[in-house]
Parts: structure tokens; C-alpha cells; sequence
């Protein structure tokens, strides 16, 4: 980290201690952020880019502060990871006692209390009245490989059927399931087989009820696949890197009866919506399914990496003794962080606050789509919401202008994140511990950006 001079250092502690204000001393990037960032060009390689164009030092609350003491307002969560916040005081408690304890043994050696706790906790609060079971990883795309792996091995198939628009990592089999090319899989090819894509139901541009849009779904996956091949389907309920794309109401049930007819194994993916981000435990609770298997990351354990698959103890089960595993998954240090995320999640009250940030995104941003036809579509749930820009006369996806606006947002203090596959969707993921001034005020600077563009 950068030396900071001492008022910097004062304002500057993390966790939710921090002022609560956004606050530019400089422009982006300041000229310490600035130097951090030139030293990452010569040290690191240029595929891994960033988006706001600062040196963070300290976060919590519904802020981000940098090397040069500018504090911007998050509304991105680091991708959904800080739902209950940055430095949550439980969280970095539990995580400071377990590291004075052991850091590591490896659960496939000698295994620990605490990973057995998180495997116990998700059983209990994933959707599904049955037998469960959990397997722990590192990464979201660690989490979707290893539900594939345990699906196939379960059905004795090989093919996996993933959706429109979906994302669902940046490994060679994740890559494969991923629909979106720039920047994901372009030039990194040959990718995984025996991996084929359905149509995913988008409301906005298909106009299809959920049972039409399940019917187009199945009748491909009948025809072009068939179902006695079908290990597995997998999906995000509600897509994320795709554009936050909410299905029509009967498309997800549809699919989870064929799959249940049919001995194929239905995997929501539930990366970025899961832990009350979307005014749920999960989203798959919204459309009434119950996942065979479900996959959880990000949100899990408070920013520390941690992954799981949970799913039915029969089909959790069919691997072979070694089959499953890693060597830092269920790290302690994560367990720990996950444990006290967990118990955040479920007495704390934010459940329900993801529900009051949902109404206040979707009132603000549903008023400014009433005075600007570029703002085609509001949709999401909880704190999970996003806007998709098009151009008025031809409702085309309108990247220029998503750019933009996210751009003028970022140089005012205020963190927004694109996503889509036509790059044209902004999506609000802010930390379940901003205040409402400040969600507000952040979305102020969201409208004065477009009215600019």
C-alpha cells in the first residue's frame, strides 16, 4: 500500500467505521492511484484489466476509498462478493481468531470442524426438503466444474446443456458453458465437449410467456440432443454477466419438470445470486424450483474465496472416494469467514434490506426510464437490479451510450459495473450495509450521467 499522509490514514480504517460520503480530492485517478496503477502495466499481464481506475486502500459500508483519499460509492460489490459489506466486523473477528488458530491442513488430510459447520448450514438453507450434501471450492467456476463432474458421474451421460447468455466462468469447461465470446473465450479455444446451448427466456426481446419459452427450450434440447444424453442442465436464475435477464414466470419450473421426467440433473447456478442478494437466500426461491444441484461463491464467506456445490445426497454421492476435492477448498480461513457470513445473512435483517434496496433501484430507476425511452428495460430483483439502454426508434442494444454513462458515473465517485451480451445492460449490485442518502445519491449521479450522454 501507498504511504498515506495522516489525514488520509484517519479516514482510511476500513470496515464501516468510514466516513459514509462520497468525496473526490482529486481527479481518477489521483496521483498516487496512478503510480499503483502504472506499476500493475509492468507487472501485470495486460489480460487482466480493471474498471475504475483507482488503488483501494480501504472499503465498508457503501463505500471505497483510494490511495488518495477519494471515496467513492459502491454499487458494485466487487462483482455481488461484499453483500454484507466490506470488513464486516463479524467477518474480520472470525476470520483474525482462525487464523491465530491454523491456516491451513488440507480437509483431505486432516479435516476440520468448521468446514463440516458451512457444508451443515448450506444444507439446511438451500432450497429443497431432502437429503442434502456439500462439497466446498475456491471459485464459482471451480463450483460449476465440479457440479458437472457429479452430474455426470450420477447419470452415466455426457452432455451438459447451458443457456443464452449465460456466464458461468473463465475455466476451459466454464468457457464452454459461457455464451458471451468478447472477452471470455475469443482466441482461447479448442473448449471442453459435449457441451450444447438452449434458448434462455428474455422477456424484453422475446415476448415469449415462460411455457412458450420452455417448450422452444425442450424441443431443441429433444431434437438436438436428446434426452437419454443429457447428464445436466445448467442455469442462473437470474443471469448475471448476460444482463440480468429475469425469465418469464413457468420457464424455470417447465425445465426443472422435463429434467425431473426425463433423469436429467437440473444445476442452478447460483454464483451471483445466492446469500440474499436478490431479496432471497436464493433466487431459485423467487420461481418456486427446487435444484438438484445448486453452485454458491461470491457472496458465501464475506470476500474470501470460497465455493460449494449442494445438492441431493444420492447424487452428491456418486463419485468415488477422492473424486471430488482440492487442496485449498474449504480453506479454514474462508470457513470461518463463511460461518459468520452466514450468520449475518440469516439474523441481521438483510434479507429485508435487499428488498427495501430493490424498491428504492426500481422506483428511481422505472421514474427515469419514464422521462428517457434510451432506458429500454428495468428488471431484477433485490439488491439486484439493472437497466438495459437501447436506442428508442429500433429498441437495438445501445453500448455507446451504456459506456458512457457508466464512464461519467465512475469519473463522479460513483462505482457502476456493465454487463450483457450486447454490453448494453448497467447493473446495480451495492453492499446490503449502504444507507439509503447514499444509494440514492449514487443513483443521482447514474441520472445525471445519462441525462449528459
Amino acid at each position: 500500500m501507498a504511504l498515506l499522509d495522516a489525514e488520509t490514514e484517519h479516514r482510511t480504517q476500513g470496515g464501516p467505521g468510514l466516513p459514509q460520503q462520497r468525496r473526490l480530492v482529486t481527479d481518477l485517478p489521483g496521483p498516487r492511484s496512478a503510480a499503483i496503477l502504472a506499476r500493475k502495466v509492468d507487472a501485470v499481464p495486460a489480460g487482466v484489466g480493471h474498471t475504475v481506475p483507482v488503488a483501494a486502500v480501504a472499503a465498508g459500508g457503501g463505500v471505497v476509498v483510494d490511495a488518495d483519499g477519494n471515496s467513492l460509492i459502491d454499487l458494485g460489490s466487487g462483482i455481488a462478493v461484499a453483500t454484507v459489506g466490506n470488513a464486516h466486523p463479524k467477518i474480520a473477528a472470525a476470520v483474525a481468531a482462525q487464523a491465530a488458530q491454523f491456516t491451513h491442513t488440507c480437509f483431505m488430510i486432516s479435516p476440520y470442524e468448521s468446514y463440516i459447520e458451512v457444508a451443515e448450514a448450506l444444507n439446511r438453507l438451500t432450497p429443497g426438503d431432502f437429503a442434502k450434501k456439500s462439497a466446498l471450492f475456491n471459485s464459482g467456476a471451480e463450483a460449476v466444474e465440479n457440479a458437472i463432474k457429479i452430474a455426470r458421474k450420477h447419470t452415466g451421460r455426457q452432455a451438459v446443456v447451458a443457456f443464452d447468455h449465460g456466464y458461468h466462468g473463465r475455466t476451459n469447461l466454464t468457457m464452454a458453458l459461457t455464451a458471451k465470446s468478447m472477452p471470455y473465450k475469443s482466441g482461447f479455444g479448442p473448449f471442453a465437449p459435449e457441451v450444447y446451448r438452449a434458448p434462455m427466456s428474455y422477456p424484453f426481446r422475446d415476448g415469449l410467456t415462460g411455457p412458450d419459452a420452455a417448450e422452444r427450450a425442450i424441443s431443441q434440447m429433444e431434437k438436438q440432443i436428446g434426452a437419454g444424453n443429457l447428464a445436466a442442465i445448467i442455469i442462473e436464475p437470474i443471469q448475471g454477466e448476460g444482463g440480468f435477464i429475469v425469465p418469464a414466470d413457468g420457464f424455470l419450473p417447465a425445465l426443472a419438470d422435463w429434467c425431473r421426467a426425463n433423469g436429467v440433473v437440473f444445476i442452478a447456478d447460483e454464483v451471483q445470486t445466492g446469500f440474499a442478494r436478490t431479496g432471497h437466500m436464493f433466487a431459485s426461491e423467487i420461481f418456486g424450483v427446487v435444484p438438484d444441484l445448486i453452485t454458491t461463491a461470491k457472496g458465501i464467506a464475506g470476500g474470501l474465496p470460497l465455493a460449494a456445490v449442494t445438492g441431493r445426497a444420492e447424487i452428491m454421492d456418486a463419485s468415488h472416494a477422492g473424486g471430488l476435492g482440492g487442496t485449498y477448498g474449504g480453506n479454514p480461513i474462508a470457513c470461518a469467514a463463511a460461518l459468520a457470513a452466514i450468520d449475518v445473512f440469516e439474523n441481521d435483517g438483510v434479507i429485508e434490506r435487499a428488498q427495501q434496496i430493490g424498491t428504492i433501484l426500481t422506483e428511481r430507476l422505472t421514474a427515469m426510464q419514464s422521462q428517457d425511452p434510451r432506458i429500454g428495460d428495468v428488471r431484477g430483483h433485490g439488491a439486484m437490479i439493472a437497466a438495459e439502454f437501447v436506442d428508442p426508434e429500433t429498441n437495438a442494444p445501445d453500448a455507446a451510450l451504456t459506456a458512457a454513462v457508466a464512464q461519467a458515473a465512475i469519473a463522479q465517485g460513483v462505482i457502476v459495473l456493465t454487463c450483457g451480451t450486447y454490453g448494453n445492460v448497467i447493473r446495480f449490485l451495492p453492499p446490503l450495509s449502504i444507507g439509503d442518502d447514499l444509494l440514492i445519491e449514487g443513483l443521482d449521479v447514474v441520472a445525471e450521467a445519462l441525462a449528459a450522454a
